[in-house]
């Protein structure tokens, strides 16, 4: 999943640690005094950024280290390819970002903390200066994490905690390849630099369906791409299904569960109410893997450990306007810098116009 960097403090790098914390004190105080989040909050997000920065070291570098074992050396010599081809073929940011490696010692970079009330579906939203208002908070530390989902469960909150392997800080810093994503596939590595670099590319603050959206389109579009430049068969098909089927049964349960919180209940039906549509969600999980998957149950994890609201918060943010996005990039005959001219003019729009644009792109 690729997610927005949730502070920067400039797009220069940065000489010394004391020039960090003296950029931070503004953004500190923005912070504060629109009630946004905590100087300590910030704090460790300062901190987490720049352990990720001062870890960096060139692809390049990395690749001729004597010391670098024989797979990671092919993985980045791969993902430099990939890099290549989005700058010279895609036309997306042509920077430092993704030439860059680091290894964290973690199997996730950033953990996120979704919650909502009991009975809603709206998140609880955090703003912040540059990337506006998410549907998350992030903390480099799990035990961080953990701790924040706890006091918040202690208040009655539905939360979820999610690890995450990657994220972009929208072109403010050189955003590096990070140890956290070597353990995935080739292409899944090409498709991350694909969708981050056209967060870079392009940005709209607080509107997380569009930007999540046109950076999938580009994702998916430059992977058909990448795949016929390197002479491969079509993409696996089978598990792109089996995902929009997956995601349409959870979209379905969410709207659901939408119109019993508009219900005129007492607590305790609502709350049956919500178990039950949570069992009718496994039920029919198991009914779509025995008609259409075989039996085979890529998603049983997800399904089986605890759901609540919060859980369901990150579906359809990635995905809802990829046709309109797909029906832009046709109407400008595929050519991805009049594609991005479109892109950005869509993004100007006020919110309501550019809904209302979207929508009519998708009939």
């Amino acid at each position: 999943m690729a997610l927005m960097g949730l502070f920067s403090v400039g797009r220069e790098n940065l000489g010394s640690l004391d020039r960090f914390f003296r950029s931070m004190v503004p953004l500190c105080l923005i912070g504060v005094l629109s009630g946004c989040s905590t100087l300590g909050y910030y704090g460790q997000l300062a901190d987490g950024q720049w352990q990720l920065l001062r870890g960096r070291q060139p692809v390049a570098a990395v690749i001729a280290d004597p010391h670098t074992t024989e797979q990671l050396r092919t993985r980045l010599e791969r993902s430099q390819a990939a890099r290549d081809f989005a700058s010279q073929h895609l036309h997306l940011p042509d920077n430092r970002s993704y030439r860059l490696y680091v290894d964290i010692h973690r199997p996730s970079v950033v953990w996120n903390v979704f919650a909502t009330a009991e009975f809603s579906l709206s998140p609880q939203t955090h703003c912040f200066p540059i990337a506006g208002c998410v549907a998350y908070r992030g903390y480099y530390r799990q035990g961080a994490a953990r701790g924040a989902a706890a006091l918040q469960r202690q208040q009655g909150m539905d939360v979820y905690v999610s690890g995450v392997e990657a994220y972009s800080t929208l072109g403010w810093f050189d955003d590096p390849i990070i140890s956290s994503m070597m353990t995935w596939g080739d292409e899944r590595l090409a498709t991350l630099i694909f969708h981050e670099l056209a967060h870079q590319n392009f940005y709209v603050k607080n509107d997380t369906e569009f930007n999540e959206s046109y950076a999938t389109f580009v994702e998916q579009e430059g992977t058909r791409q990448w795949r016929v430049a390197l002479g491969l068969a079509p993409g696996n098909g089978e598990l792109t299904q089996q995902m929009d089927q997956f995601t349409q049964l959870v979209l379905e349960t969410r709207e659901r569960l939408q119109r019993l919180y508009a219900e005129p209940l007492e607590a305790h039906a609502m709350r049956a109410g919500k178990a039950a549509e949570f069992a009718r969600l496994r039920e029919q999980y198991e009914v779509l893997k025995a008609s259409k998957w075989g039996g085979r149950g890529r998603f049983d994890a997800w399904v089986y450990s605890p759901l609540n609201n919060a859980k369901l918060l990150p579906f359809g943010l990635y995905d809802q306007y990829v046709p309109a996005f797909a029906q832009l990039f046709s109407q400008v005959g595929g050519d991805w810098p009049q594609f991005y001219a479109q892109v950005r003019r869509l993004g100007g729009l006020p919110m309501a116009e550019r809904k209302t644009a979207l929508q009519k792109l998708m009939r």
